[in-house]
């Protein structure tokens, strides 16, 4: 068995702020980690941290890009247990992913159109929550979640828990960790 992480976070962008506004929840985008220390951690977002309008298939980084420039980023960090041959897959598509990043695009349109309870998908695009349910529910080979997706959907994910909440730029991660809740007022 291994372990993979939904990582829930609001950096506090104007983006973000539209996002929560017309959601009401707390977390406005959601990435998918492959280990505990989050070094490999992927979604679809800003590609330059100062650019929102260029966005798409992006590795994450705790301290790097775009949590880096905005070092106030609360986070829930959720851990999923899945089989090693699921684990496999999901390495494989993400991958996949990677190497054919320039033919996805940002799913502009359908980040909008789920305000208003709206699905919107072309071929080859995505929103954070779109990306990480397909990796998921394909890899998984079953329907977990929502035709139409939100971060916080991840948190009903069976054999789903929480590890972590607080500020992304806190995180660390150690074998005997309890989750740590702060009460920052999102």
């Amino acid at each position: 068995m291994k372990e993979i992480y939904i990582v829930l976070t609001h950096t506090g962008t104007t983006l973000s702020g539209i996002v929560k506004y017309y959601t009401k929840k707390k977390y406005t985008h959601v990435s998918i980690g492959l280990d505990v220390n989050l070094k490999k951690m992927y979604s679809f977002g800003r590609l330059n941290p100062y650019n929102p309008y260029k966005a798409g298939f992006v590795h994450e980084e705790i301290n790097k890009g775009t949590f880096a420039r905005f070092k106030n980023t609360i986070t829930g960090v959720y851990e999923l247990t899945v089989t090693d041959n699921q684990y496999k897959k999901i390495c494989s598509m993400i991958e996949k992913v990677k190497e054919e990043k320039s033919k996805y695009k940002f799913n502009i349109i359908g980040l909008f159109l789920v305000s208003v309870n709206k699905k919107y998908q072309k071929q080859d695009t995505f929103y954070c929550a779109e990306f990480v349910k397909y990796i998921l529910e394909t890899s998984l080979g079953k329907k977990l979640l929502p035709e139409i997706v939100k971060p916080m959907d991840f948190t009903e994910l069976d054999n789903i828990h929480l590890i972590y909440e607080g500020l992304l730029s806190n995180y660390q991660y150690s074998d005997n960790q309890e989750v740590y809740e702060t009460n920052i007022i999102a």
